[in-house]
């Protein structure tokens, strides 16, 4: 067999294992997954799970990561021009309806995430930080794109409308999986929320 084959035949299994593991984690969450399940959805022997991942822990971590990954390779440039948007509101509002309507095909690393966000462990998993890294990722983006689009809202004002942007994306996640509202509609509201306290919120010319 060919370097390059096998290299192929690698990726391949190390996608069903993902997918495998993504879905069951989903249903059971971290306690009930183990490499037994994972075997027996992806169809292959543990010694191959084995191979690619040390163990759960880093399994998981990689379900995040990877989820992570797709989603935001599925995004285009949401914001372009920010700097000289003449209508900063409906920018960020369109925006932020893709970003709802793409999260929507993959959801895995927010779920996982806020899954293990909620489990207090003596040890923290591989799993958990890899998902607070994600999140201090997208925060930093929010801020970004709000200061850019809010030239004359202070830094302080500008962390609060990402922490409040991140806040309601997780309190509406969790009300789309309980089938109470859509993911891209739901993103249409956090977006008018947060356009409208940046309106309402005291200006100043000091940076």
């Amino acid at each position: 067999m060919s370097e390059r084959r096998t290299r192929v035949d690698g990726q391949a299994s190390r996608r069903r294992i993902l997918d495998a593991a993504a879905e069951i984690a989903g249903e059971r969450g971290y306690e009930a997954t183990s490499i037994s399940l994972v075997s027996q959805r992806s169809g292959l022997p543990a010694s191959s799970i084995y191979w690619h991942f040390k163990d759960k822990d880093d399994l998981i971590a990689a379900v995040i990561d990877d989820s992570y990954h797709r989603w935001r390779s599925s995004l285009p440039d949401l914001f372009p021009d920010l700097g000289t948007a003449e209508d900063p509101d409906s920018a960020f509002a369109a925006g932020f309806r893709e970003t709802g309507a793409s999260l929507a095909q993959f959801p895995d690393f927010v779920r996982l995430g806020l899954m293990l966000v909620l489990e207090h462990r003596p040890t923290e998993t591989t799993g958990r930080q890899k998902f607070v890294e994600i999140r201090a990722t997208v925060l930093g983006r929010l801020r970004d794109v709000l200061g850019l689009l809010y030239p004359d809202l202070d830094r302080g004002q500008v962390d609060s409308l990402a922490r409040l942007s991140l806040a309601l994306t997780d309190g509406y996640f969790i009300a789309a999986e309980a089938g109470e509202v859509e993911l891209t509609e739901a993103h249409t509201i956090i977006a008018q929320a947060v356009t409208s306290t940046a309106r309402a919120l005291p200006r100043n010319d000091l940076r």
